[in-house]
């Protein structure tokens, strides 16, 4: 009778013991639920809106609770802003390189990219520019009198036989410029050889667009990119314009972190220029700004620099060597064209530059058509074969080991040289050619492609 006294005593004690202990449980899960907020359920919203990509989501689960809860709405409300804060606070410190870094190829500054601003609409600039390009006549009268006259129409006929994804845009247009910086990073190029004309001064057809440098450099400078300058020609051009070209250009955007510098062989960091259509110039002019002992010498000055010349004919690389340039490009996307855009005389003239101590930049294009601006001239017309025309472009630059390639170009329409994004468009009678069965970037991704491939030679040529 005693055990069992005892061991009834045990379990009640013991039972007592353990309903106490459920009671606290219960208690203290009862105290965590008063603490935890109704609206929060697994994964509280809070917080999710430092992350912009989730931004949204944050905004569509605060949404929800409003309409749960009218009270409750407004601190989800309060919240809300501090988080549009923090994250508009981060947008603005966080540095726009770091965050595309991620997402974009990483520039390779031994690509350089021809670039043209001259393109105007309505919207931007109260008219239509270059897009209503005219019909440029043949110098024989005989043969001008076969073709059509006048000029083109935007926005359903552009001087262009390709269409732009963008469309007849402005080139003072920022989600322009922007895209364009985009499109040209995400291609691996490092470098935009601007299109520049004297401040007032301008092609033929086009408007000045020396107000549109610090915009691209800004936008440039965001991506990442630098900025060159492609100088190009200008009535009376001579020595001395070209020193105050060159003066006004580092002047005013040398100190630009986009402004392009390139490192030479003995480590110096010099601005570098091409110089279009220097072979209408004679040497001897050349020379007066471009060796140490002419009379107008840039040499050993603040204004010193890298000039390069365009070689078109075979014996302009004398006429280089003797004004005192320090390369030469060869611009023209038509092999075969001229002596220069040629792809078998690119060897010869790599040896050539190797010899007298010049730079050879061989310019690569993915083809060529200029029959919407000049219709007499479709014997120059090179067919892009589906990207195969660029790639073997590419493949005759790499084989001669340049220190830098040049591409013709990322958007001059007029000449069908661009690798900007194109769509197929009909209008009317007139259908529009276009890079099918490829995407519109399709140009894009190839210059990435041989930019990969690029690095990886030049990494074999240095060892």
């Amino acid at each position: 009778i005693l055990n069992y006294d005892i061991m009834a005593r045990f379990r009640r004690r013991t039972c007592i013991i353990l309903l106490l202990f459920i009671l606290f449980i219960c208690s203290i899960m009862m105290a965590l639920k008063t603490l935890r907020p109704d609206r929060a359920g697994f994964g509280d919203p809070f917080g999710l809106g430092l992350l912009p990509e989730l931004q949204q989501r944050t905004v569509l689960l605060d949404s929800k609770q409003n309409s749960l809860n009218r009270a409750q709405g407004d601190i989800v409300t309060r919240v809300s802003n501090l988080h549009s804060i923090t994250v508009n606070t981060m947008k603005t410190s966080m540095s726009p390189v770091k965050k595309l870094e991620e997402e974009l190829s990483s520039p390779n500054y031994n690509f350089h990219i021809f670039y043209y601003t001259w393109y105007g609409n309505p919207q931007f600039d109260g008219k239509y520019i270059h897009w209503n390009h005219p019909l440029l006549p043949h110098w024989d009268p005989k043969i001008a009198n076969n073709y059509p006259k006048g000029r083109h129409n935007p926005p359903e006929d552009i001087g262009a036989n390709f269409y732009p994804e963008l469309g007849s845009y402005s080139s003072k247009d920022p989600t322009v410029i922007e895209a364009h910086m985009k499109q040209m990073r995400s291609a691996s190029t490092g470098v935009i050889v601007l299109s520049w004309y004297p401040p007032g001064m301008a092609d033929e057809n086009g408007e000045p667009t020396d107000d549109l440098v610090p915009v691209v450099l800004d936008y440039a400078h965001k991506y990442n990119l630098k900025v060159t300058f492609h100088i190009e020609p200008y009535k009376d051009r001579d020595d001395r314009s070209m020193y105050h070209n060159v003066k006004y250009i580092i002047d005013k955007y040398g100190s630009h972190p986009a402004f392009y510098r390139h490192k030479t062989s003995t480590g110096r960091l010099l601005p570098l220029f091409y110089v279009y259509d220097s072979y209408v110039t004679i040497p001897e002019i050349w020379a007066n700004l471009l060796t140490v002992s002419g009379s107008q010498s840039i040499r050993n000055t603040p204004y010193d620099a890298l000039f390069i010349a365009l070689l078109v004919e075979e014996r302009h690389k004398h006429d280089i060597h003797r004004s005192g340039f320090d390369g030469m490009y060869t611009y023209f996307a038509t092999n075969g064209f001229s002596f220069g855009s040629s792809h078998h005389n690119w060897a010869s003239l790599k040896a050539f530059c190797d010899s007298n101590n010049l730079m050879f930049i061989p310019s690569v294009g993915p083809g060529y058509i200029d029959t919407s601006i000049r219709p007499w001239n479709n014997h120059n017309t090179r067919n892009r074969v589906n990207g195969k025309y660029y790639e073997t472009a590419f493949s005759a630059a790499l084989l001669v080991r340049p220190e830098i390639i040049s591409i013709t170009s990322f958007n001059e329409w007029h000449e069908g040289t661009q690798i900007e994004k194109a769509v197929p468009k009909r209008s009317g009678q007139v259908v529009y050619l276009d890079y099918k069965p490829h995407k519109p970037n399709v140009y894009l991704e190839l210059t990435q492609k041989w930019s990969e491939k690029y690095r990886k030679e030049q990494e074999q040529w240095l060892m």
